[in-house]
């Protein structure tokens, strides 16, 4: 367990002592950071030049779920920062996901290095810094990289996602959401993008013309452009991300035995030439976990922490149904006890809906080289409040580590801007070493659950068997057990074991006696049989 006296006192404010001896302003600004309730620490106030460390800057822990934003430039410190405040909620009990695009948060479950930077930042900033590693557990995007596989079926990722991903616009999203209703109404379920692929090829078939004509707005044009769209994704290797086992979003949730906190780390580094789908595969995440989680209320603490690194390529190309989507589910999923940071360069990156739900800031420096780095500077001054620092200068002013605070106090109201010299993490500050990291992925209860990809009957295997058109009392006519021949059907308990999903399977029953999947904000499928956390 981390050295819990680096970790905030819940009835002695850290303005205390010599704090009186700080000039005026300094003083208003650190009591402006006094909380009384468990918070966490992010480091000592600037001012004037200097680093004053009886000026504690904190963020209180019940206000995590409102959400933040940690931007600034290339190489200024926003991993360290993650790893900061990563390493504090699990000490807190309080679950974190990191997204890893460098590949170098890894190292959190190690103890850190003590070196001459690490214990002059402590000195500066009056850290009791102590070599501390974190449970972790590490996941890999469809099993590219090292890490437990992350994959969803086509049905639970949803039309809307998807759309982004394929890079179709408003037109061709809502036709692919009619292709998608669909095949929920028949029953073809799509797990992989073969399935999809296959609905889409026999509806623009001379088979399946008639069916075609069912499904309302739907071109031949449109679907044949939706087809193209698809082979071209598939053919660039995008087939592993989709399937099953599907990954339960609630494995997010868990805590270690000694009740901290685990911190989950999505290795992205290995899918870096594919920022679309990465992006928008943590939004499914997100999206998931918003319609499986019952509602909360204001909590003391955070259920889960969600970190989503290189913000703006979600917001990239978007379409506006998109941006809606993800403003509502930003805004709705705080009373759920999820908290999520955006990270990346500028505020401006962040549209101004999301950015306006985004309560805590951690800005590290901004450059302006140009004049475009100028008018970005500009626009990121002003989303600060009123502010005794000319922000300006202090921006680009900030060394590695620096950044200027704001986050809501414990009554909901924005503290005082606060430039910061921030504390050193505690656990390693690089990847993990290749067989430790090895180690670590085989050595957990999920890799058996995860490891292995399962291709069982769905919509390809059906259309191939020439079902694609039967209605629901056929498709009951035609399940296993209702005069088929023997062994042409896998039994129910053999699905349940090819599976591995149990709720996949759930789902697929569902579908098969006619029932629609009921979709939520991002067309991302509900479905029954989930556990609730």
């Amino acid at each position: 367990m981390p050295d819990r006296e680096t970790m905030p006192s819940a009835s002695a404010p850290e303005v205390s002592g010599r704090a009186a001896a700080l000039p005026q302003e300094a003083l208003r600004i650190a009591s402006g950071y006094a909380f009384s309730g468990p918070a966490l620490q992010l480091g000592a106030l600037l001012w004037d030049g200097q680093c004053l460390p009886d000026a504690q800057v904190r963020v209180p822990l019940a206000m995590l779920n409102r959400h933040g934003l940690v931007a600034g430039a290339t190489g200024t410190g926003k991993t360290k920062t993650l790893q900061l405040i990563a390493e504090q909620l699990s000490a807190q009990g309080v679950p974190v996901f990191l997204a890893d695009i460098k590949g170098d948060l890894s190292g959190i479950a190690a103890p850190g290095r003590p070196d001459a930077r690490v214990e002059g930042r402590a000195a500066d900033v009056h850290q009791r810094w102590t070599a501390t590693g974190f449970p972790a557990e590490y996941y890999a995007l469809g099993g590219i990289g090292r890490g437990i596989p992350v994959r969803a079926t086509v049905t639970g990722f949803g039309p809307v996602l998807l759309s982004k991903v394929l890079r179709l616009n408003r037109t061709q999203e809502q036709s692919l959401a009619l292709v998608f209703h669909y095949a929920d109404s028949k029953g073809l379920e799509l797990v992989d993008l073969k399935d999809l692929r296959a609905v889409v090829a026999f509806l623009t078939s001379d088979e399946g013309k008639p069916e075609l004509k069912t499904v309302g707005g739907l071109s031949a044009a449109t679907a044949g452009v939706i087809l193209r769209s698809l082979t071209a994704f598939e053919a660039q290797g995008a087939s592993g991300f989709f399937g099953e086992p599907e990954f339960d979003t609630g494995e997010l949730l868990r805590t270690a035995e000694d009740g901290r906190g685990v911190v989950s780390v999505l290795e992205l580094s290995a899918v870096q030439e594919r920022p679309q789908l990465f992006s928008t595969f943590l939004m499914w995440l997100l999206a998931d976990l918003f319609h499986d989680l019952p509602e909360l209320g204001d909590v003391d603490e955070p259920r889960l922490v969600f970190f989503l690194d290189e913000a703006h390529l979600l917001f990239d190309d978007a379409s506006e149904a998109f941006l809606e989507s993800i403003t509502q589910t930003v805004r709705l999923i705080r009373s759920k006890g999820v908290g999520v940071f955006f990270v990346t360069q500028t505020p401006e990156d962040v549209p101004a809906e999301v950015l306006a739900q985004l309560g805590n800031r951690v800005q590290h420096a901004l450059r302006a080289f140009t004049p475009d780095d100028q008018k970005a500077l500009n626009a990121t001054v002003k989303t600060f409040p009123k502010s005794p620092y000319d922000l300006e200068e202090v921006l680009t002013g900030l060394g590695t580590g620096e950044a200027v605070v704001t986050v809501l106090s414990e009554r909901g109201a924005p503290t005082p801007v606060a430039a910061t010299r921030l504390r050193a993490p505690e656990s390693l500050m690089g990847p993990l070493g290749q067989e430790a990291l090895e180690r670590a992925v085989a050595g957990s209860p999920l890799y058996e659950r995860y490891a292995r990809a399962v291709d069982r009957e769905s919509a390809y295997e059906r259309l191939e068997r020439g079902q694609g058109a039967k209605g629901p009392d056929e498709m009951r006519d035609a399940a296993p057990g209702r005069g088929e021949p023997e062994g042409e059907q896998p039994s129910m308990a053999e699905r349940v074991v090819e599976s591995g999903v149990f709720q996949s399977l759930a789902r697929s029953v569902g579908t098969q006696i006619g029932r629609e999947i009921t979709r939520s904000l991002f067309g991302t499928a509900r479905r029954s049989g989930r556990r609730r956390r």
